[in-house]
């Protein structure tokens, strides 16, 4: 299967709806700094995606798979904390870290199949 837009890859659409999903749900939230650093790595994961896909190299779009991936890995870190801090229930972020893995073992099968 061929893939010509990075909107049409199935990890890309997952870390946009992640973004998605922490902004609305975060959107309330006065720790202005928290909700800052967690939604630009939220965002940051989808965004690495599309710039090495647009990049139209495989080591280019490799090496901006690792960066979304190391994102995704904040973003678990951050909602672990904002869990702590009360910031947002354990079911929301249980299921927020899960998407989060879901997304990194994604984005390494991608990176597995650039590679060969």
């Amino acid at each position: 299967m061929v893939i010509n837009n990075f909107e049409e890859m199935r990890v890309w659409v997952m870390a946009r709806d992640l973004a998605i999903e922490l902004m609305r749900e975060f959107k309330t939230c006065k720790d202005y700094g928290f909700v800052d650093q967690i939604q630009s790595a939220a965002v940051s994961i989808s965004n690495n995606i599309a710039e090495g896909f647009e990049r139209r190299s495989d080591s280019q779009f490799i090496y901006f798979l690792k960066i979304a991936k190391g994102y995704a890995g904040e973003v678990r870190s951050m909602l672990a904390i904002a869990h702590g801090a009360g910031y947002i229930d354990k079911s929301k972020s249980d299921k927020a870290r899960e998407s989060c893995h879901n997304i990194a073992g994604s984005i390494v099968r991608l990176s597995k199949s650039l590679k060969n």
